[in-house]
Parts: structure tokens; C-alpha cells; sequence
């Protein structure tokens, strides 16, 4: 289920049969889903949620599994990834490393963010991905004009902020298939832009066994179970610290660093979870 067939899907529905599977695209603004009884995805054994909305995927996914359809993260996963502040608190909660941060749903929380935490902070949106709308505020007299824009977006919704410390202009994504590790690639942020994001387009390179980093993934999982994760971690002086984790993550960049089959192994996790 997405909301268009993209590099990764396009290598999953072709390399299904070899699996014996058969992947259909769904498109996930096309289900109008609620009905008891009827739900469009009963037919199927499984549904991959692979929508880039940062809404449709866990409402689609909490129906489905209402009317018996296994979901592949599942429902409460794929909550917890599509809003950043949920995922913090419960990772936090569970004793997995996270940046300081703090909410700001007005100005008067900015400002005491700002008091608290000193500049340079990142201001980023509760719900939102691929670098859109994160904004390095590097002084204070930026910060209030920044500001402005975020009280002019029309709706609460867009309105809710995270303000963290700025740790660098590097991240590591781990791609994670089931629990295991199958990739992990250091990115550099590129062409002028302090964000590292790999749908920025950033610099790439494979990352070494790391113990410290499978016993930070191993709490992400163990915490929001089994699944498909981009985990994107910070590495700091005090050590490695979970910025965010992608419930339907890409792996092009991540592919270009490894020799690992990552297509097939999401399929052999899709079989694994039809047992």
C-alpha cells in the first residue's frame, strides 16, 4: 500500500514471483476504508505499508488490522514513526538514547526552549520527513523571524515544533529488516545544505560493524517490535543518540553502499511474517 510505486516498490513487485509472492500496489488514497465487514484488503495475507503520507499510513493500518489484516510494521509502529514527538517519548521511556529536545506549540514555549537549550538549536515539525521544513536557527535574532512562519501556517497540526541542539551535519541510517541490520551507511550532508538526509541527495559511505550501534537498534526494536526501519542515528561525543526512524523507509541510497540483496530480504521477511 503506497501512494505511488516508487525505485523500491517497482523492485519488490518484480521480484515477488521469484518468491512466490504476488505483490499488488494498493493505492492508499483509493480504500475509503471503515465499513465493517468489507474491507477492500481482506483478500490479501498481508498488507506492506509503504504510504510517504505521515497520516495515512497508521489510520489505514490501525482499519486493516481492525478487520484482520495483518500489517507489515504494524499499526502501533508505524504511529509511533510518524510523529516525532510520540516516537521520542516512548524510545526515551524505554532507555533508548535520544537528543534533548523540547515541544513548542507557541512562541512563549520557544522562547523557553531557546533559554534552555542556547543556539544553534533545529527546529523541526512534529510530523513531517525528507529534511522539509527543518530549519537551523544559528542565533537568536533569526529565531523570532523563523518564528513568524511557523505561526503563520494555518492549522495546530503544522504548527507543533520540536527545538533540539544542532549536533552536526551528519547521520547515520541503518536499514533494518525484521531485526536485523542489513545496511548501514553513513551520510554527509552536500551541495551547501547542513541537513543529512538521504532524499537531500547527501554523500553516502558503507559503516563498519559498530556493537554500540546494534545495541541502540535492538532497543528500537525491542520497543516498537519487529519490522522495516530506517533508523537515523546522530553520533556524538557521549555516543550515538535515535533522531528519527521511517516506518516505510527508501534504501536506494543505503543500496549503493553494500552488496547485501535488500529487495529480497524484505520479500523473506514478508514470507517469515506469513507463517
Amino acid at each position: 500500500m503506497a501512494d505511488r510505486v516508487g525505485w523500491e516498490e517497482r523492485r519488490l513487485i518484480r521480484s515477488a514471483p521469484d518468491a512466490g509472492l504476488r505483490i499488488d500496489w494498493i493505492n492508499d488514497e483509493s480504500l475509503c476504508l471503515g465499513q465493517a465487514g468489507a474491507s477492500p484488503l481482506a483478500e490479501y495475507d498481508a498488507v506492506l505499508v509503504r504510504s510517504r503520507s505521515y497520516t495515512r499510513g497508521g489510520l489505514i493500518a490501525t482499519l486493516a488490522e481492525a478487520d484482520g489484516t495483518r500489517t507489515l510494521n504494524s499499526a502501533a509502529a508505524i504511529h509511533a514513526c510518524e510523529n516525532k514527538l510520540v516516537l521520542r517519548a516512548v524510545l526515551r521511556e524505554a532507555g533508548v538514547p535520544v537528543p534533548d529536545f523540547r515541544l513548542a506549540v507557541s512562541r512563549k514555549d520557544f522562547d523557553r526552549a531557546l533559554s534552555q537549550l542556547g543556539t544553534p538549536v533545529v527546529l523541526k515539525p512534529v510530523y513531517g520527513g525528507m529534511g522539509k521544513r527543518v530549519t537551523l536557527v544559528r542565533d537568536r535574532d533569526l529565531a523570532h523571524s523563523v518564528y513568524d512562519y511557523v505561526e503563520d501556517l494555518g492549522h495546530a497540526f503544522e504548527q507543533a515544533c520540536l527545538v533540539e541542539p544542532y549536533l552536526g551535519g551528519g547521520s547515520i541510517r541503518c536499514l533494518v529488516i525484521g531485526r536485523e541490520i542489513v545496511a548501514a551507511a553513513e551520510f554527509e550532508s552536500a551541495g551547501g545544505d547542513w541537513r543529512s538526509n538521504a532524499a537531500l541527495g547527501n554523500r553516502s559511505r558503507s559503516l563498519a560493524h559498530d556493537p554500540e550501534v546494534h545495541k541502540i537498534v535492538d532497543g528500537v526494536v525491542d520497543r516498537l517490535g519487529a519490522g522495516l526501519y530506517g533508523i537515523d542515528l546522530f553520533r556524538t561525543p557521549s555516543g550515538y543518540l535515535v533522531n528519527e526512524v521511517n516506518h516505510a523507509p527508501a534504501w536506494r541510497g543505503v543500496a549503493s553502499t553494500t552488496d547485501a540483496d535488500i529487495t529480497s530480504a524484505v520479500l523473506r521477511h514478508v514470507q517469515e511474517a506469513l507463517i
